[in-house]
């Protein structure tokens, strides 16, 4: 495992860096890196760093949530309101729908195997969007139309609803019923993250005030490491209930970062917010690098040119969902156009279920699987690349 870890890191950030030297996103060259050295190439990755690979990405996806809850304003948020609500879902809805419609027309699968490829397909990635937007609101740009609190609001909306919609598409192929319930798991499941994280994040901010008052300290790095106990624990939690009830724990991270940063003085909020940047550079590499070595490049072949016109006709229908959330409101053309670009990558949902279906013994997972590897092989790198180009040519800076 220490070999593999060298190499993640070693191979990774020198990938990395020369995908930066020729203008390219720095993600590109860390997918590349775990693609080539994963098990169906170079076959150079102990198999102990595999096995807990989705716990890896996990970890580094919560650093990055923690992040952008302490980057967050919810004053910002609340300006946003019916935009934010509506591209949680819509998007996805329309993706959804294009492969329900073209899909038994470019691939030998039935209505029911098309949808669930398309809510598998249907989530944007939050590992590739929310780095970017955390990005923007350091650099105060689209700030004043909340254009990247939005997008980091619906990322994490969009993901627990299309994977509610994956549970109870995959339950129907095994032969099982469906009933409303299982749709209202959705707005059970935010509900119930914001509040849990909520809860959290204001007694763990007040626990901070609460020693600083009495004349005690406490260093920003033991701070960091309870606010990433406590994040795990969050994650935990929707593990522990889910048998019970549906609980998102990626949003109870957010909104516990959140609510802390509200509930204790503001230098707390900019200080953790700093210490967790410096962690977010270490596990972006981790993040991407094993999101490029969980994807089997065999099954880009069996995909073929007929996935590749599923795939963009679904993104062109999603583009429409998302340019029908932004009427009515104060964007002008180029800020619409880069909220599309921003629903543009998949990567971690895709390589997190996309084996699913074929694990299940379902006779679409070949299938299913290898539209989800070419989906992360084409949208992650160019919807990097566009919003990164897209950053200083569609937005404006806050003055």
């Amino acid at each position: 495992m220490i070999t593999s870890l060298a190499l993640i890191f070693l191979v990774g950030l020198s990938m990395a860096a020369i995908c930066k030297k020729i203008y390219l996103p720095r993600i590109i060259g860390m997918m590349v890196t775990g693609l080539v050295l994963d098990p169906y190439v170079l076959d150079l990755f102990d198999p102990s760093i595999l096995g807990i690979s989705s716990e890896l990405r996990s970890i580094a996806l919560i650093i990055i949530l923690i992040k952008a809850g302490l980057s967050l304003d919810l004053k910002d948020l609340k300006q946003v309101g019916r935009p934010a609500i509506l591209m949680s879902f819509v998007p996805a809805s329309f993706e959804l729908l294009a492969f329900i419609a073209f899909g038994p027309m470019l691939l030998p699968i039935t209505r029911l195997e098309a949808a669930i490829m398309g809510a598998v397909l249907g989530a944007v990635s939050p590992a590739v969007v929310v780095p970017r937007m955390v990005e923007l609101l350091e650099e105060r740009r689209g700030t004043d139309k909340s254009i990247p609190q939005m997008i980091i609001a619906c990322s994490s909306l969009d993901d627990v609803y299309v994977i509610v919609l994956f549970t109870a598409f995959c339950n129907m192929a095994k032969g099982g019923g469906v009933n409303l319930l299982t749709f209202a798991d959705v707005p059970i499941s935010i509900v119930l993250g914001i509040v849990l994280g909520s809860l959290s994040g204001i007694l763990m901010g007040r626990f901070f005030e609460l020693v600083h008052k009495k004349g005690g300290s406490i260093r920003n790095s033991y701070k960091t490491i309870l606010v990433l106990g406590a994040a795990f624990l969050m994650m935990a939690i929707e593990g522990w209930v889910e048998s019970f009830v549906s609980v998102s724990g990626l949003l109870a991270v957010m909104s516990m970062a959140c609510a802390m940063k509200m509930s204790c003085d503001s230098s707390v909020g900019k200080d953790l917010a700093g210490k967790f940047g410096k962690l977010w550079m270490a596990a972006e590499v981790l993040l991407f690098v094993l999101v490029g070595a969980a994807v089997d490049i065999r099954y880009t072949m069996e995909a073929g040119i007929m996935a590749i016109l599923a795939i963009l006709i679904a993104l062109a229908f999603r583009s429409l969902g998302v340019f029908l959330c932004m009427i009515g409101t104060k964007l002008n053309k180029k800020e619409k156009l880069y909220c599309i670009l921003c629903h543009i990558p998949k990567a971690t949902v895709q390589a997190a279920i996309g084996s699913v279906p074929l694990s299940m013994g379902l006779p679409c997972g070949n299938m299913v699987l290898s539209v989800a590897v070419l989906s992360i092989i084409i949208t992650a790198p160019i919807g990097a690349w566009a919003m990164d180009i897209g950053k200083s040519r569609l937005l404006t800076r806050e003055r």
